[in-house]
């Protein structure tokens, strides 16, 4: 097994705990963090980041070929966000962008490219407005006075480089609806070119089941065909606990929404590799093949084998003293229905000052 990836988790949480929000800094396993770094998210930034180097000053540490630490390593939370090249934002909600506005007029090192469908820059152009914050991001490529630059995505089909050795493919996702109309996030599919291995990492999600047009449906039927073998890891929200009601999930999803989610995976995965294997025993001729019959529960068995699920975005609950954490607790209820289908993926729990390998095997 070799890394392709690696992730510092800065923050994991949904809220309303500001120190705890959607953010993960991101480079290919082979590089150092000072050749560049990409930032998913930007809920907590700095201040949250200088927190987690008192409790562990060797987050960064780099590693040689022996596997001996680097010292050279060890920065400081300043140094770290100076490193940052490009920023991924899936929406424009605050728990997502908090520290990329705060911080803005203070980022050091190289000018930094803002990646977002355009219609979620057109909502950070709003607060970037010299109103609510002063104006510090440009559309032109040329104006070298602001330190931020905005670069719309297409939900095209299509990767589109970021970093060296990093491209992208973006989708809308749906994100419930407000007062005009519906709010959409966005999940990236982020692919290490070299070896093709990628991992998926979603925004904030509605349910399919509960939404008018679903969305989701689309990436699973993408991703299918590359489970286990370049499709590593998968991302994904689950703000809330068992037992929350439909009508008060704000566009965000629960275990049950989650592993149902999951199991729409698993199916288009089997789809997948019956068709596959058809196409290699089938001797008619392709006009003439009928539809693949409907799937049953125990053709699921392990069909998510080699999937790791990092569960992220938990709301904490600050109205309780002690006892497990939101986000454990919440895990633990994914963990247990994934385990009674027998999917066969690996349920993790992400929390602020992990350190994540995507592996290639």
């Amino acid at each position: 097994m070799t890394g392709v990836f690696d992730l510092v988790v800065i923050g994991s949480g949904g809220g309303p705990d500001e120190t705890n929000l959607t953010a993960y800094l991101l480079k290919t396993a082979d590089a150092k963090w000072e050749d560049g770094i990409i930032a998913l998210d930007a809920g907590s930034g700095q201040g949250a980041l200088r927190q987690l180097l008192k409790q562990n000053s060797q987050l960064f540490e780099q590693h040689t070929e022996n596997n001996d630490q680097d010292k050279t390593g060890m920065y400081n939370a300043s140094q770290i966000y100076s490193f940052v090249r490009s920023y991924l934002i899936t929406h424009a909600h605050l728990d997502h962008i908090n520290s990329l506005v705060i911080s803005a007029g203070s980022l050091s090192g190289p000018r930094k490219n803002i990646y977002a469908a355009k219609a979620i820059l057109q909502d950070l152009e709003t607060i970037f407005s010299d109103r609510i914050w002063p104006n510090l991001a440009s559309w032109n490529n040329s104006d070298e006075e602001h330190k931020l630059l905005y670069k719309p995505l297409e939900a095209d089909g299509n990767y589109n480089a970021v970093h060296t050795g990093t491209s992208i493919r973006s989708f809308p996702l749906n994100h419930g609806t407000y007062q005009d109309g519906s709010y959409t996030s966005s999940a990236f599919c982020i692919r290490h070119d070299p070896s093709s291995v990628e991992f998926l990492f979603f925004g904030d999600v509605e349910p399919d089941s509960l939404a008018p047009v679903p969305r989701t449906i689309d990436i699973w039927r993408a991703v299918a065909p590359k489970i286990p073998n370049s499709l590593k890891a998968i991302f994904i929200e689950c703000s809330w606990p068992s037992g929350r009601t439909d009508d008060t999930l704000y566009g965000h999803l629960t275990p049950e929404h989650l592993v149902a989610e999951l199991v729409a995976l698993a199916k288009e995965v089997v789809k997948y590799r019956k068709t596959e294997l058809a196409l290699k025993t089938s001797t008619r001729p392709a006009r003439k093949r009928q539809k693949t019959n409907p799937i049953n529960d125990d053709e699921l068995l392990d069909s998510l084998n080699g999937l790791r699920v990092y569960v992220m975005h938990c709301k904490d609950d600050t109205t309780s003293v002690g006892g497990k954490p939101m986000r454990q607790l919440i895990t633990d209820q994914i963990r247990e229905l994934v385990n009674a289908r027998q999917l066969g993926a690996t349920v993790v729990c992400t929390e602020p000052g992990m350190r994540i390998s995507v592996l290639h095997f």
